[in-house]
């Protein structure tokens, strides 16, 4: 196996573990546990699955420095096509796990605001119950804000996989779309909310552009036989 296919197999292993990490600390433990809009319920949630949801903060970090890690893994595949654009994007990267680690706070501020702390004893359980869901539902407007740097990081890695051409530029192409998808999101999160359902599908089918490259990389890594194209 040629350097650059055991690279591009590296980074499509670490690629489909941060989706697996991802998925379960941003979608199914929040799931599980939050019920939208009822800071009793959620509080109840949490406290009879305590273990779950430190787990999933756990994981969450975890998450976050494969990310970080996921971007050194691909410039050093990509940094001979545009060592420039390589660079951006793994920028985008660490910022975008810096900001993951700094939102896992919010996680922690809710997790105390439930324990049995005695400088807690003066405040009422009903509102240490709103005040955790609060920062509950601060953590998810901050993923929404960190979808904008989830979709920003794919338009360099999108032109560099299309001028690669030792990965099909059809990947590239659904990366920058993927891109659109999740700087959409976050735009509709933030500026129109009430609007967002009404395009939720289209947003969920443009993201989905991200995941076919992972598949490549961790199954095909790099076509052999090719150079990159001259900058």
């Amino acid at each position: 196996m040629n350097s650059r296919k055991k690279n591009a197999r590296v980074a499509g292993a670490i690629y489909f573990l941060l989706v697996i990490t991802g998925v379960f600390s941003i979608m199914y433990v929040p799931a599980t546990l939050i019920e939208f809009g009822d800071a009793g319920a959620t509080a109840k949630n949490i406290l009879s699955r305590e273990w779950l949801y430190r787990l999933g903060i756990f994981v969450g970090l975890l998450s976050n420095i494969i990310f970080a890690v996921l971007g050194v893994a691909l410039f050093r595949l990509f940094r001979e096509i545009d060592e420039g654009q390589a660079f951006l994007m793994l920028v985008l990267v660490v910022m975008s796990a810096t900001a993951g680690f700094v939102n896992v706070f919010n996680q922690l501020a809710a997790l105390i605001f439930l324990s049995d702390a005695e400088f807690l004893a003066a405040i009422d359980k009903p509102q240490l119950e709103a005040l955790a869901y609060a920062f509950i539902r601060l953590d998810g407007h901050a993923t929404n804000a960190l979808e904008l740097f989830w979709g920003l990081w794919l338009l360099p890695f999108g032109l560099l996989v299309y001028r690669s051409r030792f990965i099909p530029k059809f990947f590239g192409v659904l990366l920058i779309i993927a891109c659109v998808g999740y700087v959409l999101s976050s735009f509709m999160s933030i500026v129109l909310p009430q609007q967002k359902a009404m395009i939720s599908t289209i947003i969920t089918v443009l993201t989905v552009g991200e995941l076919p490259i992972i598949l490549w990389l961790l199954i095909v890594g790099a076509r052999e036989g090719v150079e990159h194209q001259a900058s």
